[in-house]
């Protein structure tokens, strides 16, 4: 399975909508609530992880015929 940036647009979305859910009141809400921060969390890591993807990316097409700069592979995208 492959997740995207997408995929978590997607689910970051339905969070909000489960949490818009005018039903949910006492432990339920807290639940959600919690569940919620915990997503939220995991989606700055992740966002924050492909930021950096991003920036390896840019200043490789910025080095690119200028010198022989290799990006580590575990930042390659």
């Amino acid at each position: 399975m492959r997740n995207t940036l997408g995929d978590l647009n997607n689910h970051l979305f339905e969070q909000l909508e489960r949490l818009n859910d005018e039903e949910l009141t006492g432990d339920k809400l807290y639940e959600e609530m919690e569940r919620a921060k915990a997503i939220g969390d995991i989606a700055s890591k992740i966002i924050s992880n492909a930021n950096v993807v991003l920036q390896a990316k840019k200043i490789q097409a910025d080095t690119l015929g200028k010198d022989n700069t290799e990006i580590p592979k575990m930042l390659e995208g």
